[in-house]
């Protein structure tokens, strides 16, 4: 799971608990990812709130699936396969079309995102790798390139979001040795109204 202890549910003391039964599964699952914030639960609450309304949120203009594609590439360029296995996951599950998302898939892999993606969405890509790679190079040219492709400053706003959490989700899995064992992949809070809901299904 990880390569430091971890409380589970039934060690927990009824904070942890409560926190827990705010972020697991109908099933019971709670993400190892998750598991790994459980002697500073704190962490968690702040890892939670970021998570959800970074990517789970009804304010955001982007589809669902697209700040999935980021979360996956950005994790792709950092080589946590942790999130790149849930995150491709969601987004399949987002998208509705598992040929179309294995094209995706394909397209981030290869570095190619011209052969699916274009305008505003291809410039959100370049940046999200840009950011992730060489966050020093950013100037405020990148800004005009990105709103030359038709994004708005709100919408440069989620992107940069999407990115910084994935970085910031990569390096407490690939710092932590947090592993997939055990977990269905790809849940996720889908209650995008209400951001006090945490459940993932």
């Amino acid at each position: 799971m990880s390569w430091i202890k971890t409380i589970e549910y039934e060690h927990a003391d009824s904070k942890l608990q409560k926190l827990y039964d705010r972020v697991k599964s109908p099933d019971g699952q709670i993400d190892n990812i998750l598991k790994a914030h459980s002697l500073r639960p704190h962490t968690l609450v702040g890892h939670m709130a970021l998570y959800k309304n970074v990517l789970h949120n009804r304010n955001n203009t982007f589809p669902k699936w697209y700040l999935e594609t980021i979360g996956t590439l950005v994790s792709m360029l950092n080589k946590c396969d942790y999130c790149v296995n849930h995150h491709f996951h969601g987004l399949k599950r987002q998208l509705g079309d598992d040929e179309k998302a294995d094209e995706i898939y394909s397209a981030l892999e290869s570095g190619f995102y011209a052969k699916i993606f274009d305008g505003k969405y291809y410039a959100g890509l370049r940046y999200a790798k840009e950011l992730t790679l060489m966050p020093q190079a950013m100037s405020e040219i990148n800004m005009d390139l990105l709103r030359s492709a038709g994004l708005d400053d709100g919408e440069i706003l989620e992107i940069n979001q999407v990115v910084a959490y994935f970085n910031y989700a990569n390096r407490t899995v690939l710092g932590l040795g947090v592993t997939t064992d055990g977990e269905v992949l790809g849940l996720s809070p889908n209650d995008s109204d209400n951001e006090s809901n945490w459940g993932h299904g």
